[in-house]
């Protein structure tokens, strides 16, 4: 069906820059962008339907691009204990830490996870998120890890979301591997991976690459084990120390590298030469009150495309809201609110593969917008908390108004 919006403005997104064009007119056909320009010059036609978008500003759909939103129990007791000055170090020896929600996750059925995975991707898509990725990596065994990937795919069949799953199986040590991670990357690669791929559970592969995750040698074997099985790869790298974990995955052209606190020049230099997206996380950053700064000048002076996310995890940033994540990302980041708009849109639909189809308002993409009732852009990442006036609108279809 063909359809019209028009009395808007947009905010196009093309290029990664706001490409803003007053006064524009939408038309939409089966769910992809036919057309979007200035109202003056609207191609003559009839329309099956017509929206009149009273003055709104068009945005493409908000894209959430590093999530851990599939999970059991809960750990709000270790932010309080870090609070009254509990070191991570500390509460993981006590047992908690991602080995207690890794305890959570292995005794919570498929319905559980997929209760609390709903709520919280619910609360997503009200802030105008209609692309979301998942990561697995709180099961550390092939059936856990495969009900938490279930779960994901189960989140994109039931809600108005496009959902990618990425298997995050080398996320952490699995207790019963305790002094034996070299064994467990064998299991990760020789089977878990393998049996995942191909149940078409996994969109993309991704690792811990960090002191208390996996080293540099550990994560190649498991991003060897992705390229063979025809799958992208992705990496949590310098976050807590400097292991080069950015450089290896431009080696592999992988899709992103994240959080990145302690990465240097040589690491920027080798992900603008292969592409890989520089996903910045400051939720993260936020709760464990970090202070070593991502290097956004040199990300910015060798044209590495920058995205945001939420992180949504329960243990290190329990972020319900991607547009908290605008501000955040340019408070402590110091990322100008345009940049911060790329970074969930255009540059998040990048590190997800999608950018030929998702991220901006051009032709031929998927008809994926939010018509906010702002005076200007920059009022997404302006605003602390609290629910903007906005229409969802996610494959041409209205799916929110209000």
């Amino acid at each position: 069906m063909q359809r019209l919006w028009l009395n808007c403005h947009a905010a196009t997104m093309a290029g990664g820059r706001y490409s803003i064009i007053e006064d524009a007119a939408l038309v939409s056909r089966d769910g992809l962008i036919e057309w979007i320009g200035p109202r003056a010059q609207l191609p003559a036609g009839e329309y099956a339907e017509s929206h009149d978008l009273d003055g709104a500003w068009l945005t493409p759909g908000l894209i959430d691009c590093h999530t851990h939103l599939v999970f059991g129990g809960d750990r709000s007791g270790e932010f309080e204990q870090r609070l009254e000055g509990a070191s991570y170090a500390e509460i993981a020896a006590a047992g908690g830490g991602i080995a207690s929600t890794v305890r959570a996750t292995r005794e919570a059925s498929e319905g559980e996870l997929l209760s609390g995975a709903l709520q919280r991707a619910r609360q997503l898509l009200s802030e105008g998120v209609t692309t979301l990725e998942v990561k697995s990596g709180y099961g550390l065994n092939l059936a856990a890890e495969r009900k938490m990937l279930r779960v994901v795919r189960l989140l994109g069949e039931m809600l108005p979301l496009t959902v990618r799953s990425t298997c995050l199986a080398a996320h952490a040590l699995p207790p019963e591997f305790a002094g034996r991670a070299d064994a467990y990357i064998d299991q990760v690669c020789r089977e878990i991976l393998p049996e995942l791929a191909g149940e078409g559970l996994v969109d993309a592969v991704d690792a811990f690459c960090e002191h208390l995750g996996f080293s540099p040698a550990q994560v190649e074997r498991v991003f060897q084990t992705a390229t063979a099985l025809g799958l992208p790869v992705k990496l949590h790298a310098e976050q807590l120390s400097s292991l080069h974990g950015s450089s290896l995955a431009a080696r592999y052209r992988a899709l992103s590298a994240d959080h990145l606190e302690y990465m240097d020049e040589s690491d920027v230099i080798a992900m603008a030469a292969a592409g890989t997206v520089a996903v910045l996380l400051p939720g993260a950053f936020y709760l464990l009150r970090e202070t070593r700064l991502p290097p956004i000048d040199a990300l910015r002076r060798h044209g590495v495309a920058m995205a945001v996310a939420s992180d949504l995890n329960p243990g290190t940033s329990p972020a319900l809201s991607l547009r908290l994540m605008l501000n955040m990302a340019c408070t402590a980041f110091r990322l100008t609110p345009e940049e911060a708009l790329a970074g969930v849109t255009l540059h998040a639909a990048r590190a997800l593969g999608l950018h030929a189809s998702h991220g901006s308002l051009e032709p031929g993409k998927v008809a994926d917008f939010v018509a906010w009732q702002i005076q200007r852009p920059a009022e997404l990442a302006y605003w602390l908390g609290g629910d903007l006036p906005k229409r969802v609108i996610r494959h041409g279809e209205e799916i929110t108004h209000g």
